[in-house]
């Protein structure tokens, strides 16, 4: 197996194109036609971890976050960063990071916070516009189901839980083909009416390059007519937060407890008690302060998230508790999502979750 097999089975989870504009996810060190000897799972990659890797004989590292956010100018050992990467370096070991990619798909980070406290009826709390884009071919009758299915394979048409979605509508279309063309109906030099079958149907704008390989590959015209649109409607499956639901109702302090065992958390910093239940939970691994009028909007008795600052928990209003359980308490068990995801495909290979904790804030 090879670095870039790993990669993929990444990326396919949590494309590379759906980073916000400041990250820096994808393959930091080393070369993605390495084959993969054993992986090392974390959520920083610190001098420890490399460390740690050198010693388990790791020569992949799967971070959550990058550990270059900008280019580096010199290499002379003066930080951690710059000593991080160079005993990578010297080691031969890649090192490949997942962040808000990863922070931005359906089962990702915050996901995993829904499934720690086993809420149920999850949603993206704030849904990512300009995702989506909408493809509009034309073909004749008989080959449709053709191209049709050659597009559901790609990606194409998938809304939510229903997949291979699309419209379609009859009608006429005319050509004259050259005396240097090569048609598959009607004859050069004639103009040529046809019957065919409009199909538009939807995509995200990470698989355009895909998506029209299959058109083009499964259409019987040697010209294609085709037309791809930028749509404006919010992508519900890839966003930021989540919002969802407690099995049981539960008393404010019942339910702080209850976060902090089950997410490992030393203390929580919250907004003053409002004394009722909390039945709505909006979630948000790593830093989410952002999102904070979205949970009041969404109707949550609650946001869990990290790294809100003193005069941002004044943005409560009484309206919600808002509980602060640290940036990786609320991130750690995104280790847990590269782990499943890689056994699952490669059920025999050697990947090892850190025993280095990487928290730089410590608790007395």
């Amino acid at each position: 197996m090879f670095i870039h097999d790993v990669i993929d089975l990444i990326e396919d989870f949590a494309p590379l194109q759906l980073q916000e504009s400041y990250d820096n996810s994808g393959l930091i060190t080393g070369d993605k036609n390495w084959k993969v000897q054993k992986i090392l799972l974390c959520i920083d990659t610190t001098e420890a971890v490399i460390d740690e890797a050198i010693f388990k004989g790791c020569n992949l590292i799967i971070a959550h976050h990058p550990i270059v956010f900008k280019g580096l100018k010199k290499f002379t050992g003066e930080d951690y960063v710059q000593r991080t990467i160079i005993k990578a370096l010297k080691n031969d070991i890649a090192i490949y990071a997942a962040h808000t990619n990863m922070d931005n798909v359906y089962d990702g980070v915050s996901a995993r916070i829904c499934q720690k406290l086993n809420l149920k009826n999850k949603k993206v709390l704030s849904p990512k516009k300009n995702i989506l884009k909408k493809i509009i071919t034309f073909c004749p009758q008989e080959q449709a189901e053709k191209v049709k299915t050659a597009l559901f394979n790609a990606g194409a048409g998938k809304i939510g839980n229903y997949s291979e979605c699309s419209f379609n509508s009859s009608g006429t279309g005319t050509f004259r083909p050259s005396e240097n063309a090569n048609p598959f109906v009607g004859e050069k030099g004639k103009r040529h009416t046809e019957n065919e079958l409009r199909i538009e149907t939807i995509f995200p704008f990470y698989l355009e390059n895909k998506i029209i390989k299959a058109l083009l590959d499964s259409h019987p015209y040697e010209e294609v007519a085709y037309d791809v649109i930028t749509l404006e409607n919010k992508h519900n499956s890839i966003g930021s937060g989540m919002i969802a639901e407690v099995e049981n109702p539960q008393h404010e302090t019942d339910f702080l407890n209850f976060i902090k065992k089950q997410m490992n958390a030393q203390c929580i910093r919250h907004t003053a008690i409002l004394n009722k239940e909390i039945k709505k939970v909006a979630v948000c691994g790593g830093s989410g302060s952002f999102l904070v009028q979205n949970a009041i909007a969404a109707g949550a008795d609650i946001f869990i998230t990290s790294d809100f600052k003193y005069h941002e928990f004044f943005d409560a209003e009484g309206k919600i508790l808002i509980a602060d359980i640290g940036h990786y308490e609320s991130e750690q068990f995104t280790m847990d999502i590269f782990y499943e995801l890689i056994l699952k495909n490669f059920p025999t290979f050697a990947v090892y979750l850190t025993e280095t904790n990487t928290n730089p804030v410590k608790y007395l």
